[in-house]
Formats: structure tokens, sequence, C-alpha cells
């Protein structure tokens, strides 16, 4: 089990490569770098809020759920 630490920091680079990744995209769609950095910017802040909402629906689907403890 990786410690709470790790887990943010995993966390916090996977957003950056994300971060990276779609400002390349966005630049080699609109030729700037200011409008690549802002798709992702925009991108990264609606889809963790996105993604909360996703988790939050996800908990009171009760599929899939065992109550056994492994």
């Amino acid at each position: 089990m990786d410690s709470k630490s790790r887990l943010l920091v995993k966390a916090m680079t996977w957003q950056f490569s994300g971060l990276i990744t779609m400002t390349v995209i966005g630049y080699l769609i609109s030729g700037s770098f200011n409008v690549g950095g802002s798709i992702a910017f925009l991108g990264a802040i609606i889809g963790f809020f996105v993604y909360l909402a996703h988790e939050s629906l996800w908990t009171k689907i009760r599929w899939g759920k065992t109550d056994k403890t492994f």
C-alpha cells in the first residue's frame, strides 16, 4: 500500500504530465503555447470537478460492491 505522500506525489506528477501533453496538443492545433496552455489548464480544472462528480455518483451505485473484507 502506498503512503499518502507517495499517492499525492504520484497524482501531482500525473497531472503535470497531462498538462504538458495537453499544452503540446493545444499548441499543435492552434499554433500558440498560450492557447494550448489555457486549454490544458481549463481542462485540468474542469476535469477535476467532473471526476469528483463522477466518483460521487459511483459511491451511490451498489453494483459490483461486496461486503466481504479481503
